[in-house]
């Protein structure tokens, strides 16, 4: 039998997960990481993105989160994320929605909209399309 690690997702709402894996993948800061059994105690940061949980060699899931942290021991990881959805329950028409007013906020110049806000919401419409892109490419 594979090793495994104890994995929750929380959010600012709920738990959103939590169980066994064998691997965990998550959007860190500085690039994606990969996250085994055994692996060294880590804390960083979380970029909108896909999380992805493998439970066995077959089965993976993953989940959409906007941003938090991500906390690493030995046999637990923990990601307490601003936002977490599992990818299969995520709202494309919302948003795609989300994306055309974040750009046009962008694309306003009469100064009325906060721009840093604007670039914040255009990312994590984008990331929440391509882990929705991701998902349907997996045939998940």
């Amino acid at each position: 039998m594979a090793m495994t690690i104890h994995v929750d997702i929380v959010s600012a709402e709920a738990e959103v997960f939590s169980g066994l894996a064998q691997m965990v993948f998550a959007p860190a800061e500085l690039g994606e990481v990969g996250i085994a059994p055994r692996h060294a105690p880590l804390i960083t940061r979380l970029k909108p993105g896909e999380v992805r949980v493998k439970i066995s060699e077959k089965e993976y899931l993953e989940f959409y989160v906007s941003g938090g942290l991500l906390e690493v021991q030995p046999h637990v990881v923990t990601v307490l994320a601003d936002t977490a959805i599992r990818a299969h329950d995520l709202d494309e028409a919302a948003a795609l929605q989300a994306k055309t007013r974040a750009e046009e906020m962008l694309n306003d110049k009469s100064g009325k909209h906060d721009y840093a806000l604007a670039k914040i919401e255009l990312a994590k419409a984008l990331m929440q399309l391509k882990t929705l892109d991701r998902l349907r490419k997996r045939g998940s």
